[in-house]
């Protein structure tokens, strides 16, 4: 059974939905700071467990999902019809909102995937030689941030599809023009002539 334009733009949705809910409870869930426990010259930092990591990178996947989704359906033949990608292309608003939406993918899975990596870090790395440090976590507000980009993305993603769909009408109907021209010049009384 063939996928829906209709069906791409609701799976296209649901990602970037889920990676934007997903986002903002890694943000709400993320401590402010670890507790320090000091010991001889050295601090050992004491994480409570949260599932900020965890969401993060869930977040991050359902981004990639959303990303993939789209582009591919910008792409794809419906009902059996293809069109060449440089006549989507020629579509100015097409080109403008296809850039945004792959810029704003890009920036959200990098707002994403920072701090998610840093707190990877301190987790990991949680022992420091000076005795006045304290305890760090991941820059606040970055998950969040990277949450409404990635939100962001998939409604960019959307309309891309919407102006791809209008391309596609626009390159259909130039074809049937240009078909229905050619039927006409073959029935037209002087092809009929000179064909005889």
């Amino acid at each position: 059974m063939e996928t829906s334009m209709k069906t791409m733009s609701l799976l296209v949705a649901a990602l970037g939905t889920a990676s934007f809910v997903f986002g903002i409870v890694a943000e709400n869930k993320k401590p402010a700071s670890g507790t320090a426990i000091t010991g001889k010259d050295v601090v050992i930092c004491k994480y409570p467990s949260d599932p900020t990591v965890i969401l993060g990178l869930l977040s991050t996947v359902f981004l990639v999902l959303a990303t993939l989704t789209g582009s591919y359906s910008l792409f794809k033949s419906y009902k059996g019809k293809s069109v060449p990608t440089s006549a989507l292309f020629q579509s100015t608003s097409f080109s403008v909102f296809f850039n945004i939406a792959v810029f704003t993918s890009g920036l959200a899975a990098a707002l994403l995937l920072w701090p998610t990596i840093t707190e990877i870090h301190h987790w990991s790395d949680n022992v420091y030689r000076n005795p006045q440090a304290d305890c760090p976590t991941a820059k606040t507000g970055l998950i969040g941030g990277g949450a409404f980009v990635s939100l962001d993305s998939a409604l960019f993603w959307l309309v891309a599809l919407m102006l791809a769909d209008n391309a596609r009408e626009d390159y259909f109907d130039e074809v049937d023009t240009d078909h229905k021209g050619e039927d006409e010049d073959c029935h037209s009384p002087a092809y009929l002539k000179s064909s005889a």
